[in-house]
């Protein structure tokens, strides 16, 4: 292979690097073979190992469970998506079944797609609603649990997973935008760990949005629990209150994930500054006032406006839309959902 791709350090024989080369080399990939045989340098080093059959069971197993799904979403990356997460015990004359379907239904109209994790209740609800061209399930199989439900059993958008740590990989990563519903275990380990990731930067920023419905306490009591019992014990930042909005409106939930990205594109660290991308920029009186308002999230400098850097002309990331650039603390995630807020407001 023409880049070197194999690390001095990784232990392995010239001999065996060299049939790694040649394998990556024969299958005919033109890009990214520094990652490919990293995987299969990885692979070797639990041979080399002898690795125990369930550690290799495991990885085998998430890899290509990862595959499948990467392939079913690859057509789809450029189109937005929503990840729906709730109880998959609610029944359909429930109002919360209702909401959720009503919710789907608003964004497909906007031209969203909806990712679930495929099952009955809230997931079934809001397969309804987005309808079978708009919809994806990441289904998992469990022993003693119903099947993918009618609405996507029988799809190609369907990926069938053993394990629940890639699922809720692939219900978070591939979307840009979560709404959740009242649920179980479940919901709530999906929800907190969604709520992990933004909080510590592990995924983009993106909105969250806890619905319930109108007079429901659901999300009411749940946030009682975080602001008595987190927040006042300095658990979490009083920031982290921006990460998630609760609504009992769907027209509300749904106003609030499409004017998320309204001027707002994405984000993409360069070296150690954090770049944001937008539609419009600000003049230099509303930058004056970004600066003056956030500027206790900026560990040097201030924030300015920015031409694409060579690691995204290289890649042609985005090359069409202005940018703001930072030194970001990369602490109070919050506070940073709350500077997008204000890049949404520049455009009206």
């Amino acid at each position: 292979m023409s880049d070197g791709t194999l690390a001095a350090s990784d232990g392995l024989s010239p001999e065996l690097k060299r049939l790694i080369d040649d394998l990556v080399d024969s299958t005919g990939a033109d890009a990214n073979k520094d990652l490919l045989s990293a995987m299969l340098v990885t692979s070797v080093q639990m041979a080399q190992a002898t690795s125990d059959r369930l550690d290799l069971k495991i990885a085998s197993a998430a890899l290509s469970e990862m595959s499948e799904a990467f392939d079913v979403f690859r057509p789809y990356r450029l189109q937005r998506k929503v990840t729906l997460f709730g109880s998959a015990r609610t029944r359909p004359e429930d109002p919360l079944y209702a909401q959720a379907r009503d919710l789907t239904r608003i964004l497909a109209a906007e031209g969203w797609k909806v990712v679930t994790g495929a099952g009955p209740g809230i997931m079934a609800a809001g397969m309804e609603g987005a309808g079978p061209d708009n919809s994806f399930g990441v289904n998992i199989r469990l022993p003693d649990e119903q099947g993918p439900n009618r609405f996507i059993a029988s799809d190609p958008k369907l990926v069938e997973m053993r394990y629940f740590f890639t699922r809720k990989l692939m219900l978070i990563k591939e979307s840009q935008a979560y709404a959740v519903l009242p649920g179980g275990f479940g919901t709530l380990d999906e929800m907190f760990e969604l709520l992990t990731l933004l909080q510590t930067g592990k995924a983009q920023p993106a909105p969250v949005l806890l619905v319930d419905t109108p007079g429901g306490t659901y999300w009411l009591a749940w946030f009682e629990f975080i602001n008595t019992n987190l927040r006042a014990s300095g658990f979490i930042a009083p920031s982290d209150r921006f990460l998630f909005h609760i609504t009992d409106d769907v027209h509300d939930a749904a106003r609030i994930i499409t004017r998320f990205y309204h001027n707002y594109r994405s984000a993409r660290w360069v070296g150690d500054l954090l770049v944001l991308r937008m539609k419009n920029p600000p003049d230099a009186t509303e930058l004056r006032r970004l600066n003056k308002r956030f500027s206790d999230i900026c560990a040097t400098g201030k924030i300015e406006r920015a031409r694409p850097f060579p690691p995204e002309r290289s890649t042609h990331d985005s090359l069409d839309l202005a940018r703001l650039a930072f030194h970001y603390t990369r602490h109070h995630y919050g506070r940073l959902r709350e500077l997008i807020d204000a890049i949404n407001e520049l455009a009206g």
